[in-house]
């Protein structure tokens, strides 16, 4: 979605944009081939070189702006993008760690970065928690470290947040080529009035372990009567259990589970809440959900786990808890709660920020400067 957002957005200011994707669902319904296929395209893919030179050579672009290059286009097209600018979107960990995630048994494990090695994760299996699974991923890691391909053929890197970007420095990728671009969105024609909100709380996500949810239950049952109520919207192998759980506690009324909704369904349950709530185990990259609730001026309580801190303005446009904290978070979101003033002033700090960050005309500007970056140190040899 971030992808084509940004596509339509270049076609919007009338840059011509040729797209070169790889589907990835024809390897899945291989099986065991189809992994096998998929492992070891991951690491060097010659032919997806082949068409990347090929389509350049065609069609003469002055950049190359890369999104993603797993599992099938691998970094080998890096090498296909000779005497033009390139642009890389780290969307994720995976230049650094096997399972991109930056995560591993549902807590942020940053091992392999901090130690410029790829041994922990083939310890622990941290892809597909397998170690033979690993084992092309943390090659390929290592491929490109020995090459130099990120010191070489990248003449700009973008992530999404300021914590992301300082984890990639701090493993190695030259700080001079390292900007920060988040995500960026539409605002809705209009925004619900503080007096018309719901007296409730939104959560917005896939329901298993790694997005902390089952820590937001805890958290609740902590807070008791005085909790206010909990939408939870989405769906995942974590619901029956979270179901039964608030069942069993007696605790029903205070959480409901509406379940996997359109988006624009979601979006309008979102418009009408007080508060976003992320508890999150996971580092995350940027989730997108975070402006969106920005840009219908509602504030955001958010575990400080990895790329959070630097999405939630704590104390302005929203409240950062310990990840994996009931008691922490229980307190946190209480103390604002109760603190009315302070959260209607949030609501007019977060719709603030969407306007100042996260709107697509300041997307295009950020996003040309970075380009005239790549450009000047490409010529810069």
């Amino acid at each position: 979605m971030a992808v084509d957002n940004e596509i339509a957005l270049l076609k919007k200011y009338k840059h011509q944009v040729v797209v070169a994707a790889r589907e990835s669902d024809s390897i899945r319904s291989q099986g065991v081939r189809g992994t096998l296929t998929g492992a070891l395209s991951s690491v060097w893919n010659p032919s997806s070189k082949k068409e990347i030179t090929d389509l350049l050579e065609r069609e003469k672009p002055d950049i190359v702006h890369v999104h993603n290059v797993f599992p099938l286009h691998s970094p080998a097209i890096f090498y296909g993008m000779k005497n033009v600018p390139v642009v890389y979107t780290l969307h994720n960990y995976r230049i650094g760690c096997a399972a991109g995630t930056a995560t591993r048994e549902n807590r942020i494990c940053f091992d392999c970065f901090d130690q410029r090695s790829v041994l922990p994760a083939l310890r622990y299996g941290c892809y597909r928690d397998s170690r033979l699974a690993t084992a092309p991923m943390a090659a390929s890691i290592v491929l490109q470290r020995s090459l130099k391909t990120w010191s070489t053929k990248v003449d700009a890197f973008i992530t999404l947040t300021e914590f992301q970007r300082n984890v990639m420095v701090n493993f190695g990728i030259p700080s001079g080529r390292m900007f920060v671009k988040p995500h960026f969105g539409t605002a809705p024609r209009s925004v619900v009035e503080w007096k018309e909100r719901e007296n409730k709380i939104v959560f917005i996500g896939r329901l298993y372990e790694a997005k902390g949810i089952h820590h937001a239950i805890d958290a609740w049952k902590k807070i008791g009567d005085d909790a206010p109520m909990l939408e939870i919207i989405g769906d995942g192998p974590m619901r029956a259990e979270l179901e039964r759980s608030v069942t069993s506690s007696g605790f029903g009324p205070k959480v409901k589970f509406t379940g996997q909704l359109p988006h624009d369904a979601a979006m309008k349950r979102l418009s009408t809440a007080t508060m976003l709530l992320l508890p999150s185990l996971c580092p995350e990259g940027f989730p997108m959900v975070i402006h969106e609730a920005y840009s219908r001026a509602v504030p955001v309580a958010a575990s400080n786990a990895g790329s959070l801190q630097s999405l939630v303005n704590d104390g302005k446009t929203g409240i950062l808890f310990v990840p994996g904290s009931a008691s922490d978070m229980a307190s946190r979101i209480m103390s604002l709660w109760n603190d009315r003033k302070l959260l209607r002033t949030m609501h007019t700090y977060a719709l603030k920020e969407f306007t100042e960050h996260y709107t697509a005309e300041v997307n295009h500007s950020q996003l040309m400067k970075i380009y005239n970056e790549a450009q000047l140190h490409k010529q810069a040899g």
